[in-house]
């Protein structure tokens, strides 16, 4: 959590002139209103300053009747790529964060967000498939870019691996792969850099690796471009790096409870009737580290399944990890899956 928020902090009886001088000591451009109880009440940016002294204000005037009294925080255990969502949603620079009574405890700033723990490593997106299942949506736009809280499913992926330091992403396209294209670019408003990987047919979960110009220096990751998910990118690629794996494949836990009882027997005879068991599985997540040198693997202009680059690994007795997301993880391409994750009645 950012520590130099205190640098910015001013009482709610100061004058615009304090306001002004805390403003440029910090050099963060917004300082912070707070009661003796630490309790933040508003925030000050330079634009609230040039704004006041132009409806007549003076320097002398309180800061409390030009701050803002409505702002937007965050709590403690916001993820780097929640805040940035939310600094792009609502084009904020800092954003503060409160304890659950409301008081003062950081501050984030965009460009610490973006700028720090920059990190070497890849990302392939998979969005190219046509959405079948999500058939009449997908007659009208990708699935990739459903939105869910009015944000693209895609969108917030490439947002959650920009704040964990991914600055370069391939986005393998191919239905509708101009909506996507027209829709980011380059990549550059979103702190990134974005390139595409354009599928002239389609080519399963893997087959777009073959379409990578270069061959990347570091592990890379690779998932799929319908998942809601706060997986732990940095945790991840640690992991798989540590381990020493040639693939690491994400999986989350998969539990189903029977809605009946269970009769066990051994021929025709009874042993024991289990009331309505839970059994769990560790299903594939749909998110995958793998070493570079296994794009060289994957071949050329050919439908090719992730899973299968996985088991080839296996059958060279190559090590291959699993790594449990713990975090939410919902995949959007099943309909029910996307009613829960967006709720009844949201449009596209």
């Amino acid at each position: 959590m950012p520590h130099h928020f205190a640098e910015t902090v001013i009482s709610e009886s100061s004058s615009l002139r304090t306001a002004m001088e805390v403003m440029d000591r910090g050099s963060l451009e917004i300082v912070l209103v707070v009661d003796a109880d630490g309790t933040l009440l508003g925030t000050v940016t330079d634009g609230d300053i040039r704004r006041a002294i132009l409806s007549g204000a003076s320097l002398g005037d309180g800061v409390s009747g030009f701050m803002q009294r409505r702002f937007t925080a965050v709590g403690p255990s916001a993820s780097r790529a929640e805040v940035l969502d939310l600094m792009r949603a609502r084009s904020l620079q800092q954003i503060p964060i409160v304890d659950e009574a409301g008081r003062l405890a950081g501050l984030h700033l965009l460009r610490e967000i973006l700028g720090a723990s920059v990190r070497p490593n890849w990302a392939v997106v998979m969005a190219g498939g046509r959405g079948e299942r999500l058939r009449p949506i997908t007659d009208a736009l990708p699935k990739p870019m459903i939105k869910v809280a009015g944000r693209p499913i895609l969108e917030r992926i490439v947002l959650h691996l920009v704040g964990f330091g991914i600055r370069r992403i391939f986005l393998s396209v191919n239905y509708m792969g101009d909506v996507i294209e027209g829709h980011f670019g380059n990549g550059a408003d979103l702190g990134c850099r974005i390139e595409y990987l354009k599928e002239g047919k389609p080519l399963g979960t893997g087959g777009a690796l073959s379409l990578l110009g270069e061959k990347p220096d570091h592990p890379f990751l690779m998932l799929n471009g319908d998942l809601l998910t706060q997986f732990n990118v940095g945790n991840m690629l640690a992991f798989h790096t540590e381990g020493e794996f040639k693939a690491t494949v994400g999986v989350h836990e998969y539990i189903h409870t029977v809605p009946y009882g269970v009769v066990e027997r051994d021929g025709d005879r009874v042993t024991g009737i289990r009331e309505k068991p839970t059994q769990t599985w560790l299903a594939n997540a749909g998110i995958y580290v793998f070493h570079p040198d296994l794009v060289e693997r994957v071949p050329k202009d050919t439908y090719y399944p992730l899973p299968a680059l996985v088991e080839e690994c296996l059958d060279r007795g190559e090590p291959v990890g699993t790594f449990p997301i713990k975090e939410e993880w919902i995949d959007v391409g099943h309909p029910t899956e996307l009613r829960r994750a967006r709720g009844e009645g949201e449009k596209t």
